[in-house]
């Protein structure tokens, strides 16, 4: 853990990743007294280290009569409750590799990630066992779990393949990011930063992220179990500042991963609460005025912090450490070389591309049979984010993305994917789809469709798209609008000039269409 004595460079100086030869994520996570909290499930009460471990080891029985062995891809479809977190460390305790799904996928969207990754099994919940999937599903059964009995840990290494996370692109199905067993111990210096270092007397974790986000899983959960911080589990079918208050009234929590778009709406809602140490926030940048507000809503500064499912958590704010900077991202994590490159793929003081050089242990492994992909992703010794940046002295600004992918209500959600989705109705001729920017979500999904020879456009024909969306991927990235033109900005090549659409809808806000 990170030493509180320490200053900023002098954490970093005397910051080394600690990677033995043989590493094991399940067995990192599990290293602390039986009898020690784990978790808090806010409907059932707290779950210790033993009974987590008693869950694995009824989910790795469950997993080897069913055949799943060392290198099988097996899915995790459920949301936050501690068999969740059970079949994680059990599918990483015999050397499989773990695939998050989130429960609000439907069928195209979740086929998509469990085709593409070859997974053999689904572990569930009752609530999703019946969906038509392409794996067989396996729903754990309490009756199987026997107290006492200890997990049995494959021999495994930093790098070999732990978890398989798919992440929304700009163009084609997502990407699979496949992370090693190091992955999980790439996190902690960032989330311990976060939280100003987190391990304070007291700290409890929540997220009112999904579990399946790299954000819920490796942001909270996993880092919270490692480090030994109890993790309350509340599955909130929607986030409200209602549901938000009660979670945070009815379980010891001290320190939280708010998205932007729930701090927003708990902005909205004039919420006050001042029972937190830290609070930490990424995703996005915040402006002075949110974390103005949440100075004097929390009575603290909100931490923020920046990553991508490639590579995540590498720069973060740190309140106990040095003072934020309005619309900066923080500074780099411990452990973590970042630079700004410009277009010779040389570090620069100017606006660039911001990447993180090659050793992070967050960093991925590769896309998953992507090879074309993992190596564009690469510069040299650099690993391009796809954002760009600025440093403002020794502070990261963000300025923008330099892809087209969606940030919606704190979901990142790829264009192409919502297209192809779209294309598929007998209705449509061609899309083309962007983020619009959005006061309370960042952007709303919004579609530009050009309605094939002999159709009208009409609200019903687009409540009837929307509805098409939402049964096919899932309901946080169908387009809240949808615009029917009579043909789209596109290059001599046939692809939609995206950059157009957009400066379209920016016109469309400030009242010139």
């Amino acid at each position: 853990m990170l030493d509180p004595q320490h200053s900023y460079i002098e954490m970093r100086e005397a910051f080394r990743w600690n990677l033995p030869e043989r590493l094991n994520m399940a067995q990192q996570c599990l290293v602390h007294p039986a009898e020690k909290i784990a978790l808090y499930e806010l409907e059932s009460g707290p779950v210790t280290y033993a009974a987590l471990e008693a869950k694995s080891v009824a989910l790795v029985r469950a997993m080897s009569a069913r055949g799943i062995k060392r290198g099988d891809r097996v899915g995790v479809l459920r949301s936050q409750d501690a068999w969740t977190a059970a079949a994680h460390l059990a599918i990483w305790s015999i050397g499989a590799i773990s695939v998050p799904l989130f429960t609000l996928f439907q069928g195209d969207a979740l086929d998509t990630r469990t085709g593409d990754a070859g997974v053999s099994l689904i572990i569930t919940d009752a609530a999703n066992a019946n969906r038509k999937m392409t794996a067989p599903a396996l729903v754990p059964d309490t009756s199987h779990v026997v107290h006492g009995e200890k997990l049995q840990i494959a021999d495994t290494g930093p790098d070999d393949p732990a978890c398989l996370i798919y992440t929304s692109g700009t163009t084609g199905a997502p990407k699979g990011a496949l992370h090693g067993h190091k992955m999980l111990t790439g996190h902690l210096p960032g989330v311990e930063m976060s939280h100003d270092f987190l391990g304070q007397p007291d700290d409890c974790l929540w997220t009112p992220a999904d579990w399946a986000w790299i954000g819920g899983l490796f942001d909270v959960l996993m880092p919270g179990l490692a480090l030994g911080i109890p993790v309350v589990a509340a599955r909130l079918a929607k986030f409200t500042p209602d549901a938000c208050c009660d979670v945070l009234r009815r379980a010891p929590v001290r320190n939280v991963f708010f998205p932007p778009t729930a701090l927003r709406m708990l902005k909205a809602a004039d919420v006050e609460i001042k029972s937190l140490r830290s609070v930490a926030s990424g995703g996005e940048p915040l402006g002075a005025e949110m974390l103005d507000w949440g100075r004097r809503a929390f009575g603290l500064t909100i931490n923020e912090f920046y990553g991508q499912t490639e590579c995540n958590m590498i720069a973060s704010s740190s309140s106990a450490l040095f003072a934020p900077r309005p619309n900066c991202i923080g500074k780099p994590a411990a452990g973590f070389e970042i630079a700004v490159l410009d277009e010779h793929g040389q570090p620069t003081k100017n606006e660039g591309d911001i990447a993180v050089h090659k050793g992070a242990a967050s960093m991925m492994l590769e896309y998953w049979q992507r090879p074309e992909a993992t190596n564009e992703k690469f510069k040299g010794d650099w690993m391009l984010t796809g954002d760009r940046g600025i440093w403002d002295t020794d502070y990261l600004r963000f300025v923008g993305r330099e892809d087209d992918v969606i940030t919606s209500s704190g979901y990142r959600i790829g264009p192409a994917e919502i297209e192809d989705c779209l294309l598929a109705h007998s209705a449509v001729a061609t899309v083309g789809v962007i983020g619009k920017p959005d006061a309370l979500r960042t952007e709303i999904v919004k579609a530009y469709v050009v309605l094939k020879h002999g159709t009208s456009p009409s609200n019903e024909l687009a409540i009837e798209l929307q509805a098409f969306v939402k049964e096919r991927l899932a309901s946080y990235s169908y387009p809240r609008e949808i615009e029917f033109l009579e043909e789209l900005p596109m290059t001599v090549t046939g692809k939609v000039i995206r950059k157009e659409l957009k400066a379209r809808a920016r016109a469309e806000l400030e009242g010139h269409s």
